[in-house]
This record gives C-alpha cells, structure tokens and sequence, in this order.
C-alpha cells in the first residue's frame, strides 16, 4: 500500500514538473528578439503583409490567449505547424523520436553489459592487473568526446575495413527499419533486417555508451567497496557464507539501488542528448531534428522537441523511483 502510494504522488508531482516545463518552454519563445515573420517572409516583405501573417498565426493575441490555446492543443497532441515547414510539428518529433529512444536504450545497454561486470571485477580484484586495466578504461572514457570516438570508429570500421556503413539509418526497400519490425522479420525467418539494423545502429550506440559505461563502472567499483567493507558481510563470511553469494547476492545487490538511479537520469539524458553522435553519423533523431530547428528558427518545432524530451525525463525518473522504493522499501514510507 506505502508502494502504490508512492507511485501516486510521485506521479502528481510529474504532472505538475511537465506543466512547469510546458509553462517554460512556451515562455522562452517570447524571450527571442526576432519575430517568426522575419525568418517566414522575404526580407523586403511590407510592414502590412508582416502584420497580415502575425495576425493570421495568432502571434498578436495576448499571450495568455496564445498560451490556453497552447495547452488546449496539447492535450489533443496537437503540438502546432511548423511555420518554416509548413509540417505538423507532433508528426515530426513522434516519427524521430523511436530513431532516438532506440539508440538511447542499446547504448543503455551495451553500458550496463560492459560496465557492472568490470565494475565487480575492479572491487573484488582491488590493486590488481584486473583493477588497473577497468580503472583506465573508465577513465579513458570519461576522458574521450564522443565526436571524436565516432569518427574514429567510422574511420576505423566503415573506412577502412568496411564492416559498417558510414551514417544513416537502416532502410530495406526503401522503407526505414527499426527494432520491432526487424524482430517481426526475425522470427518469420528473415534475419536481414535485423542484421542491417544492427549495422547501422551498433556504432552510433558505441559511441554514445561509451562515457555512461565509464561512469557505471567507477559507480560500481565504489559501491561495491563500500558494501564489501561493511560490518553485515564480515559476519556473513565468518558464518562461512560462500564468496560467491557475499558478492553477487548480498553486496552488488545493494550497489544497484544508487546505480538504477544513474541508469534512469542518464537515460533520459542519452534520449535528448544524443545530438553530437547523430550529427556524426547522421542518425536522423530528435538530435538532429532540433539542431535543425535551431538553425532555422523554427520555435514552434524547438518548443514541440523540448516538451517531449522533459516529458521523457519525468516519465523516466517517476519509474526509476517506483523501482527504487520497491527494491527498498524504506523509500516508499518518506
């Protein structure tokens, strides 16, 4: 019951944390100096032709008439229309937005494939080869910028050895191929699809796992020190429980709760901040969607990326703190 009560209020305050976001976002359009018919109309447009669109976008409406409807829209997921495009901007952003979630969740995991194992090894093997070798590798990711490592992997495996392709997105006949149709694929028996899918996808995810796994595994170097020091696994080893269990079972099980943590702040972050390894590999994502945008001015689309990515943020921290209180039970009773 302390459990579904948890999740309750951490939910409540979610909603409130994503209409502060909205709030926000809408606001920071006003803060520009430039108006969007500047960037919409020739540069030698009339004063009255300016004020004819303005007046037609609804940009000379008081601006908490602008901002009800704003809201209003939202709720139907109508995030506007591009006024540089013309395209609808929830179109946009939901079409751009699987590229990005799946190339957040296999970085997510090649981190946490590579970086608990190491992070085991370099505590339990404390001054030893195997220590010095995971604490160089994390240092030498954390050390590396992620648009170097991606040219030097294109260079390296697309280039020279030709094993990957350069950039862009898996496509089969013409059609782009994510993760569940190239599963669907797989188990009709046609394995090509996941095969170009992880061709193209492996690299940009490599890339971009590279510093969270660093950081994964000086987490779990550190947290299983402590645990492996505290008073409860010397008696557990004096009992003659086996170095095994002490390990994997009693003290690693405790390092995952601030570990699940990180995963869950960082994964939101890995969703939205993937715009330099996009912009390598040329991984149409909501990275390059919003560098796009940028570039053109376009708000409504900037306002419309912003609002999803602080939206995937809450949803991601709310989980991770439900799972958080039901691996420990004491967080649920605050």
């Amino acid at each position: 019951m302390d459990l579904v009560r948890f999740i309750i209020k951490r939910s409540l305050h979610g909603v409130f944390v994503i209409w502060g976001v909205v709030t926000t976002v809408f606001l920071l359009r006003f803060v520009s100096p430039s108006r969007v018919t500047t960037f919409i109309l020739p540069l030698d447009a009339s004063q009255e032709t300016r004020d004819q669109i303005a007046s037609e976008l609804g940009l000379n409406d008081p601006i908490y008439v602008q901002y009800a409807e704003y809201l209003w829209d939202l709720l139907h997921l109508d995030m506007g229309q591009s006024y540089i495009s013309g395209l609808s901007v929830s179109a946009q952003v939901f079409s751009r937005l699987p590229v990005s979630v799946e190339l957040a969740i296999l970085a997510g995991i090649i981190a946490i494939v590579l970086s608990i194992p190491l992070g085991v090894i370099s505590a339990t093997r404390r001054n030893q080869p195997a220590d010095y070798v995971a604490t160089s590798f994390s240092l030498l990711g954390i050390s590396t910028p992620n648009f170097w490592l991606g040219l030097m992997l294109v260079l390296l495996f697309a280039v020279y050895l030709g094993v990957f392709p350069t950039s862009g997105l898996a496509r089969m006949g013409g059609e782009r191929v994510l993760f569940p149709r190239a599963f669907i694929q797989l188990l009709t028996g046609d394995p090509q699809y996941l095969i170009a899918w992880l061709s193209h996808i492996l690299l940009p995810a490599i890339t971009l796992g590279t510093y969270f796994t660093a950081l994964i595994t000086r987490l779990t170097r550190s947290g299983m020190l402590e645990e492996l020091g505290k008073p409860y696994i010397t008696a557990l080893r004096a009992k003659g429980l086996p170095e095994v269990l002490l390990r994997y079972q009693h003290a690693l099980t405790n390092t995952l709760i601030p570990i699940i943590t990180i995963l869950g702040l960082q994964l939101g972050l890995l969703i939205g901040g993937a715009v330099i390894t996009e912009a390598v590999f040329d991984y149409p994502g909501l990275g390059t969607l919003l560098v796009d945008s940028i570039y053109d001015r376009d708000w409504i689309t900037v306002q419309g990326i912003l609002i999803v990515v602080g939206t995937g943020f809450v949803i991601v921290n709310t989980a991770v703190d439900a799972l958080h209180a039901y691996l420990d039970p004491r967080v649920s009773k605050q």
